[in-house]
């Protein structure tokens, strides 16, 4: 005979803090980023295509920008966690609304888009909308 008894439904599930969970979509959302560019240049003429699209603009430069861009979720990743009630929710709206910019941006109007980018970007996409509505419902610590 068993007399294991399961724990009350409420023990079995742990409510991750608006915080932990704003840092750990940034890591998703990271590391998304990253894998898309990684990915890229495996396919062959990437490199020749990169070179094009910089036109008259040094392919360093256009690299120190898409490092720039790579920097934000990496901060929002750190500032989710130590920033305050009001800086937080801000940092995390405005990144988030920016971040999809970047993701979407480039795209427009380009007819060659690989298919591994439109998953891993739409993923991006889903993240930092999710990480939008967070930071737009997160109740005020004065309310909670």
């Amino acid at each position: 005979m068993n007399n294991y008894q399961l724990p009350p439904k409420n023990a079995m599930t742990t409510k991750l803090d608006t915080k932990t969970k704003l840092s750990t979509l940034w890591i998703v959302v990271m590391f998304n980023m990253a894998y898309a560019d990684i990915l890229s240049f495996y396919i062959p003429g990437k490199h020749e295509e990169l070179a094009a699209f910089a036109g008259d603009t040094p392919v360093s430069q256009l690299m120190l920008a898409g490092a720039i861009v790579l920097e934000i979720p990496i901060l929002m990743i750190f500032l989710s966690r130590i920033l305050n009630y009001n800086a937080n929710r801000w940092a995390n709206i405005i990144a988030g609304i920016s971040m999809i910019m970047f993701a979407v941006g480039p795209e427009i109007g380009n007819d060659s888009i690989d298919p591994h980018y439109i998953f891993i970007a739409t993923v991006e996409i889903l993240c930092m909308l999710l990480i939008i509505r967070t930071a737009l419902k997160w109740p005020s610590p004065e309310n909670a």
